[in-house]
Parts: C-alpha cells; structure tokens; sequence
C-alpha cells in the first residue's frame, strides 16, 4: 500500500473527513516519526511495531560494475521491529 492508497482508504472509512484533512494528518504522522527518528527517538505504535535507528559502523565495500574498492562512511538506518499483535495476524 502507498501512501496515496491509505489517505483513500482512510478518507473513505472516514465520510466525515475530508479527504484533504485526511492527506494532512497522514503527512503530519510520518513527518513527526521522521523527526523523532532523526533526533534520535524510538517511536512505539502499540500493535503494530516499532521504529528505531541503529547504527552502522564505516567499512570498505565494492562497487558491482567496476569490483573497485570503495570506502562506505558510519551512518544512523532506520529499524521497525513488528508488534506481537501484528505478527499473530500476519502467521494467523
């Protein structure tokens, strides 16, 4: 699903909201987790999982067409460990 895709389903679910509302409080979600991941937050959605940041040290990694060497800077990925509920929907 995209993000085009759950502002439909959620404004259709939703008849007394409008779609633009909808569109604006699904943007405001996302770039609240992206602050609070960029901060360095964990962000906790009860049910459904959780987004963190782990870090990944600097390494030496190769470039596919050429097999050249090339140096790979540290940096902060974003993690999202799956809720319980979530995994016991999904494995039935």
């Amino acid at each position: 699903m995209i993000k085009s895709q759950l502002v439909e389903k959620l404004a259709s679910m939703n008849p007394h909201l409008l779609q633009k509302d909808v569109e604006l409080l699904v943007a405001t979600i996302f770039e609240q987790i992206t602050k609070a991941l960029a901060s360095g937050q964990r962000v906790e959605l009860r049910g459904f999982g959780a987004f963190s940041t782990k870090s990944r040290r600097a390494r030496t990694g190769r470039n596919p067409r050429t097999g050249e060497s090339v140096s790979v800077d540290a940096k902060r990925v974003p993690y999202f460990k799956c809720g319980k509920e979530l995994r016991e929907r999904l494995n039935g």
